[in-house]
């Protein structure tokens, strides 16, 4: 995931090699994607709208837009008079609130009833907002930048069983006084969903980018679900600061910066291998 170990009084940025920059997490798709429906065996009409774990808001509001058989852009307009019950500190931004979950639809259905039932069942589920941070800095981690934190580890972990890990990384880099450096919150802000990230890439002027500017990103950058924020709320204990994925099922987690260029070797090796084989 990182290359370089930057000390609390600077960032230096990562110089990685286009491959090595594939070594972090699964990154969530924005591209257009098939809008999850259920659909009733009478009139064909949907029954229900499924929202997947990490979607990004844009990609919530096209799925709705093309539930209900809007014009494309209907529910984001919604949004400002949606009188969504979302907290302070997410300025009117719904994203990391729009729950993932199977939602019903019916003749009544407006993108802002389904707006409002996505939000208040991220309110139920996240604790009402009261969410507490274990093993962490709890001045560094309000209920708000928790649901930052479970985003990113929901973007970020190749598996759910690593989720707690990748939190724990996060906050360890937050206590050190590095940069997270994750090519997941600096994609959210350029718009797009790539693993192809350059060095160029990473010195943008990005209030998202995480390799220039320290602490978390200014907004979730997707809508976890209840397991990111469990692992954000309770992360794994360890000393981590860094992790790669070398293969599906095979992230590696240390605190060592030697050994994570050895797993990086790894991962480089085995994508080679895959090319030639391919």
């Amino acid at each position: 995931m990182l290359n370089e170990t930057p000390r609390r009084s600077t960032i230096r940025l990562t110089r990685r090699g286009r491959v090595a920059l594939l070594a972090t997490g699964a990154v969530v798709a924005a591209a257009a994607v098939a809008v999850p429906l259920a659909v009733s065996g009478d009139d064909g009409r949907p029954t229900a709208l499924t929202i997947p774990e990490g979607w990004r808001s844009g990609q919530v509001y096209d799925a709705v837009d093309k539930a209900l058989a809007l014009p494309a852009g209907t529910t984001k307009k919604t949004v400002p008079q949606a009188g969504l019950k979302l907290p302070g500190d997410a300025g009117g931004n719904p994203e990391g609130y729009l729950f993932p979950a199977t939602y019903p639809l019916g003749a009544k259905s407006t993108p802002k009833s389904l707006l409002s039932y996505m939000v208040n069942t991220a309110n139920k589920r996240f604790g009402g907002g009261q969410a507490t941070t274990a093993g962490a800095d709890r001045d560094t981690a309000n209920p708000y930048q928790s649901v930052i934190i479970a985003s990113i580890v929901e973007a970020e972990a190749d598996n759910k069983e690593d989720m707690g890990k990748v939190a724990r990384v996060i906050y360890n880099r937050l206590d050190h006084g590095m940069p997270l450096q994750m090519d997941s919150t600096l994609n959210y802000g350029l718009g797009r969903s790539t693993l192809d990230t350059t060095a160029k890439d990473t010195k943008l002027d990005n209030p998202y980018n995480t390799y220039v500017r320290m602490g978390l990103p200014p907004s979730p950058i997707g809508n976890p679900g209840e397991q990111a924020l469990k692992a954000a709320t309770a992360p794994t204990q360890g000393d981590w600061l860094y992790f790669v994925t070398v293969k599906p099922g095979d992230t590696r987690f240390t605190a060592d910066y030697a050994e994570h260029q050895k797993n990086v070797a790894e991962f480089n090796k085995i994508q080679g291998q895959a090319k030639k084989d391919g």
